[in-house]
């Protein structure tokens, strides 16, 4: 396992104890489709949520929260779509794809932790 899967992989669980933290339920971590992969599938009340977290050590390389381009973003409603297509029984319910920001410091200790609610929009 490379450094990159290891620290994307402990961004996902602190993004998961983050969101279960504030009340959230937790469905499905790291599910796959055709397309890709969705990190986390939450419900936020009755909202279905798409979470795409992105861990970053320090900024040297851009934000975490700068993360996802218009290419990326296309490609994450694209899977929400898919998602609800394999799940017929959620196919229902408002949705939409937040971004979990995680920024760690050069120690491994969490410096910042941003959550951008709705950060993809469709059309």
């Amino acid at each position: 396992m490379t450094a990159r899967i290891r620290l994307g992989d402990s961004g996902e669980r602190l993004a998961e104890r983050h969101l279960k933290a504030r009340g959230w339920r937790v469905l499905d971590r790291k599910w796959r489709g055709e397309r890709g992969e969705l990190d986390l599938i939450a419900l936020d009340d009755e909202v279905l949520v798409f979470v795409e977290v992105k861990t970053r050590r320090g900024d040297s390389r851009g934000t975490a929260e700068e993360a996802i381009g218009p290419a990326k973003a296309a490609r994450l409603l694209r899977l929400g779509t898919e998602y609800l297509a394999a799940h017929p029984a959620l196919e229902d319910r408002l949705w939409r794809v937040d971004l979990l920001a995680i920024t760690l410091g050069s120690s491994g200790a969490i410096e910042r932790v941003s959550h951008i609610v709705s950060a993809v929009e469709s059309g």
